[in-house]
């Protein structure tokens, strides 16, 4: 019998992945997950377990039901909107501390706003538009809201998508997207340059695109081009399939993802000039996409950034937080579906969101029916609860599936940035209940004391419990027992810990006769 050890590396990478069968899974994608949530795919390598989130404000946006409005204007400002005691859309802005109130809509209570940031003027300015009431023009300098009205033109009441291209804005209601004269938002004269376009069907987003404005219904996708109104010009890119909620559209490393009734697809440029990709990236997660997109129909959507990172969440308001769902794509990259890696998140309840840039600081928000707005990326715990971050990799068969293996020894290379503790547990043979041969070994802890470095004088600095050039364990050894012919891992940490990241991991084992 052959007893001499061998050693397996499994490198955490390729994401969760849905769409293969349990042996191939385990054979060709070795390092992937079958469950990978609250982690992200690192771009540097590895599994990284996500940031929390934490209150903007310990203030509630006045009012009630979900918030309906949210944008972000910096690191310093956002203003939001919600239902005030008058069933009106009331908009207010916080720079941290409590709301302040700028104005209320004519109408009726809106639904969930879309907006889009402009600077005609040197005054940076949004419109906000709530398919109900008049759009609403926020004016950073002095912090003031405006409403258009049926002075400007009836046409955009209750305009539900608005774009900026080519310093004319773009006001779409139902099948017909209403234009302005150029450098304005509220001049609507055929004079000046302003007119409307019929689409044919009813517009669910508009988003700029590589000198173009992307239209998008729910059946096909067009794209207008020019300059005026004296060339504008639509021509269809796809009759075949389009974007069944606009507020799932983000633009992400140079090409645009959207949720269509068969996933999430990825709108790109090719080499061909005027020619696009229309991709479906959710493939290789075709199982939890499936049953993410059928659990509702509201979703909110955002991106990160300096993570090149596309997160899209569904939304239910009488869902508990602790439950509510996620998807997390990140690129890596320019272009295409094949560089994107998944994972999932549970207990971000994210009715609404929005980020931007400014400076080198990117601040991410989001918000539901409980009236806070939540900072992303913030801390090591959901505003205070536990992030339950868990890897579960394929059932590896190592060498040949039908050969027993004995496994002694795990060891796990991970890049820590405080203590960790995590939990392992290892199971044999596609974990069969019926097998009464094989022994499915018990739960075992990965515990890191890890210690900190502080900086003198910083304000957060806690003295006795950090040592100066300290370095954290990076390497993890602990003994398995059991044998199988087939392996799997899931690592699990339900902690306040800090982010770590899973690199690497090692198996010693022998592999025995042919049974």
């Amino acid at each position: 019998m052959a007893t001499q050890w061998q050693t397996f590396p499994i490198e955490f990478k390729g994401g969760l992945i849905s769409n293969l069968s349990a042996l191939q899974h385990g054979t060709n994608a070795v390092g992937s997950a079958t469950l990978l949530q609250n982690f992200e795919v690192n771009k540097e390598g590895g599994y990284s377990k996500i940031l929390g989130y934490s209150k903007y404000s310990s203030t509630e946006v006045p009012g009630s039901g979900p918030i309906l409005a949210l944008k972000v204007i910096s690191s310093a400002r956002i203003v939001a909107a919600r239902k005030n005691a008058s069933n009106l859309t009331e908009y207010y802005y916080s720079t941290g501390s409590s709301w302040t109130s700028m104005a209320s809509s004519v109408g009726a209570n809106g639904g969930k706003a879309r907006s889009v940031l402009y600077n005609f003027d040197g005054d940076d300015k949004v419109i906000f538009v709530d398919g109900t009431n008049y759009p609403a023009i926020y004016n950073t300098s002095g912090n003031s809201v405006t409403f258009l009205s049926a002075s400007n033109s009836t046409a955009i009441s209750a305009a539900q998508h608005v774009a900026i291209f080519k310093n004319t804005a773009f006001y779409a209601k139902d099948n017909v997207i209403t234009f302005t004269a150029p450098f304005t938002v509220d001049d609507f004269s055929a004079a000046n340059g302003a007119g409307s376009i019929n689409v044919a069907n009813d517009v669910t987003g508009l988003v700029v695109f590589r000198d173009q404005l992307i239209i998008f219904t729910e059946d096909s996708i067009k794209r207008l081009t020019g300059s005026t109104s004296a060339d504008f010009t639509v021509s269809p890119i796809t009759d075949r399939m389009g974007c069944i909620n606009g507020d799932t559209i983000q633009e992400v490393g140079g090409d645009i993802m959207y949720l269509a009734p068969d996933g999430i697809r990825l709108l790109s440029a090719t080499e061909r000039i005027g020619d696009f990709g229309l991709g479906v990236t959710s493939d290789k997660i075709f199982k939890d996409v499936s049953t993410f997109i059928n659990q509702t129909s509201n979703f909110t959507s955002v991106v990160l950034r300096e993570k090149a990172q596309y997160r899209i969440f569904a939304y239910t308001e009488s869902e508990a937080k602790d439950t509510a769902k996620g998807l997390i794509a990140t690129k890596f990259i320019s272009q295409g579906a094949d560089g994107l890696n998944w994972s999932t998140t549970t207990g971000i309840k994210a009715s609404i969101a929005d980020s931007r840039y400014t400076s080198t600081l990117e601040t991410v928000a989001f918000a539901n029916e409980d009236g806070y707005v939540y900072i992303m990326e913030s801390g090591s715990t959901f505003d205070g609860s536990t992030i339950k971050a868990i890897y579960e990799s394929p059932f590896m068969p190592i060498t040949d599936p039908q050969v027993r293996k004995t496994f002694y020894k795990l060891t796990l290379y991970v890049e820590p940035s405080a203590s960790m503790n995590l939990t392992l547990n290892i199971k044999y043979d596609f974990d069969s209940s019926t097998d009464t041969k094989v022994v499915q070994p018990s739960t075992q802890q990965i515990t890191g004391t890890g210690s900190s470095v502080f900086f003198f004088g910083a304000s957060n600095s806690i003295f006795n419990t950090a040592t100066f050039g300290g370095e954290l364990d990076k390497i993890y050894n602990t003994n398995i027992i059991g044998s199988g012919k087939t392996i799997s891992l899931r690592i699990e940490d339900a902690t306040t810990n800090p982010t770590f990241t899973l690199d690497t991991a090692l198996l010693e084992f022998s592999q025995e006769d042919r049974q």
